[in-house]
């Protein structure tokens, strides 16, 4: 499996491919970051992630995208522009047909270092080691794209899985509320 992982953010979009499959080595395929001027305009900035995430995709044929899941921060202005550049990872993804997974910061942390809590070097530190580079990359924007990447690899089949079961379960328990609705009106055919 490859997988393009996407740190989102207007000023530093860390991309990272890794492939791989779950239980195995996994090797880094690329990573980089896609950068904007601060001082030009958002949509303009949103152009140049999306031209950038566009160049990635084409050249590394990724199977899945996983993205950073956009978490509540107190800087509402930052919050705004990575959920921006998240709109654009996922834009992308859809337009080719690709599978779209949201993973969140603290479970990239727990998959890869195994504490949700871990700090960022320890996050960079674990990517190295895993995907045997000789030095971590740089900035922890990149580490953390590679960190999404394998996190989806080790826990993404699994949880699709799980959320189709739980979406099985619900359509289950809602058709038989419906037919039991219908049972007691006497409308059941």
């Amino acid at each position: 499996m490859r997988v393009l992982g996407v740190d989102p953010g207007l000023t530093r979009c860390g991309i990272g491919v890794v492939e791989g499959v779950a239980g195995r080595r996994l090797t880094m395929a690329g990573v980089g970051v896609i950068r904007t001027p601060a001082e030009a305009d958002v949509p303009e900035r949103l152009v140049l992630i999306e031209r950038g995430l566009e160049e990635w995709l084409d050249e590394h044929q990724p199977e899945a995208v996983a993205v950073e899941r956009v978490f509540s921060q107190h800087n509402v202005r930052t919050v705004m522009g990575t959920a921006q550049a998240s709109a654009v990872a996922m834009l992308c993804a859809a337009r080719r047909g690709l599978p779209v997974a949201l993973h969140t910061p603290s479970e990239v942390k727990a998959a890869v270092t195994g504490s949700g809590r871990a700090e960022k070097a320890q996050v960079g530190a674990m990517v190295t080691r895993l995907l045997g580079l000789s030095a971590t990359p740089k900035p922890a924007d990149a580490a953390d794209a590679l960190a999404l990447a394998v996190c989806h690899i080790w826990r993404g089949p699994a949880q699709n899985r799980l959320q189709q079961a739980v979406a099985a379960r619900q359509a289950d328990a809602a058709s038989r509320a419906h037919h039991s609705q219908h049972r007691r009106k006497g409308t059941v055919r």
